[in-house]
């Protein structure tokens, strides 16, 4: 259920719902409050079968948010919240070695800690980040799919990618290997921000701009039913969790990161068509 922070630097809340066709929730987020000026969020997207699903998503997420918990704060968010991720992935990869079972399980995660006004991100699969700033949403995260990487290169539109038949299949995860392959963010945020981290259960059911206008003028507790609710409402066939944060302080410059060169080529490969 939501869960949200009075008396902080942000707001927050999360929801996690089975939608409308699964008999089991292979998702899971939590979020751990390190201070008022410092909270993580994590949200995950299990495969591997009824079992392993739902045991991958649990553990990526509290396996993060414990390692975190118990880092050196000397570290630095960035630092802390990349090493909890990959104690994740191995505790992950051990256990699927170890139990026949869940030999097949792996999970997406896309967490976020948000200290003194900075968000650091770190992000696997198809779980997505966004950020809203001044009335415009923009997809902060990779989608590690097949698809996803097509569309980089411009070979198909975003629009084909959201009917593509293999838009789940994942190119990057947790507990497939030893060690993660693992995308990064850090970028500094502006007092009125969003952030929102959410499953593909719910980007699937709803397009962006959609998205946007759902969380306008609400609470975080209120925007995650809200969001919920909509997917529903068109019928969701996958689980459908969300996570959000609203910044109360922040710097009143703050850009967003420059695009890196996949981001540029593609751009370019559009220029020509």
């Amino acid at each position: 259920m939501p869960d949200s922070t009075e008396l902080a630097d942000f707001e927050v809340a999360l929801l996690s719902d089975i939608g409308c066709e699964r008999s089991n929730n292979e998702d899971f987020c939590g979020h751990t409050i390190e201070s008022p000026r410092e909270v993580v969020l994590a949200v995950a997207d299990g495969v591997g079968g009824y079992d392993g699903g739902e045991v991958a998503s649990r553990m990526a997420v509290e396996v993060t948010l414990g390692a975190y918990r118990d880092s050196a704060p000397a570290l630095g968010p960035a630092k802390r919240l990349y090493r909890a991720v990959q104690r994740a992935n191995i505790e992950i990869h051990n256990r699927a070695l170890a139990v026949p079972e869940l030999r097949r399980m792996a999970t997406t995660l896309t967490c976020a800690a948000v200290a003194d006004g900075v968000l650091h991100a770190v992000h696997v699969g198809d779980c997505r980040l966004y950020l809203i700033r001044g009335g415009r949403i923009q997809q902060m995260t990779k989608d590690h799919t097949v698809v996803g990487e097509r569309v980089r290169l411009g070979l198909i539109s975003e629009k084909e990618a959201r009917n593509h038949p293999e838009r789940s299949a994942l190119s990057r995860c947790l507990g497939r290997e030893l060690i993660a392959s693992l995308d990064r963010l850090t970028m500094r945020l502006r007092a009125g921000d969003r952030v929102i981290v959410c499953t593909d259960g719910l980007h699937g059911m709803l397009e962006d701009h959609e998205i946007d206008l759902l969380c306008r003028g609400r609470a975080p507790s209120d925007a995650c039913r809200r969001l919920v609710d909509e997917a529903n409402a068109r019928g969701a066939a996958d689980n459908v969790t969300v996570a959000m944060l609203i910044a109360r302080n922040g710097s009143t410059s703050a850009d967003l990161p420059s695009p890196g060169w996949r981001e540029r080529l593609r751009g370019l490969l559009r220029t020509g068509r």
